[in-house]
């Protein structure tokens, strides 16, 4: 069993920043892609941004150039720096990983942290 928990949300004014937190815990053997998504009440959750168990970062373009993923393997963490935020930045934002957690697993499964509240004030 593997849990994901969240930290950092809250209520900013626009142009504010915050830096959301997320560690695994549990039975972990390696932690491959991670990533943050975003959801609305009613609507889809969407792709915020990922980054590679190497580090590649991948962006939406809504949040380019504003947002930036980072991880600290050591830590099992990663993190999501929200800066220049807007109101339309306002969701809950869970995280995700792709965790194996035996080495003799045939395959990966995907774990979800339990959302954390961003709202952004106009």
């Amino acid at each position: 069993q593997v849990q994901l928990v969240e930290s950092g949300g809250g209520l900013v004014q626009g142009g504010g920043s915050l830096r959301l937190s997320c560690t695994a815990s549990g039975s972990i053997f390696a932690i491959h892609d991670m990533g943050w998504y975003g959801q609305v009440p009613g609507k889809e959750r969407e792709l915020v941004a990922t980054i590679s168990s190497g580090g590649r970062p991948n962006y939406a373009d809504s949040v380019a150039g504003r947002f930036t993923i980072s991880r600290d393997n050591a830590k099992n963490t990663v993190y999501l720096q929200m800066n220049s935020l807007k109101p339309e930045d306002t969701a809950v934002y869970y995280c995700n990983a792709l965790v194996s957690t035996t080495p003799y697993a045939p395959r990966a499964n995907f774990y979800w942290g339990q959302g954390t509240q961003v709202t952004v004030s106009s």
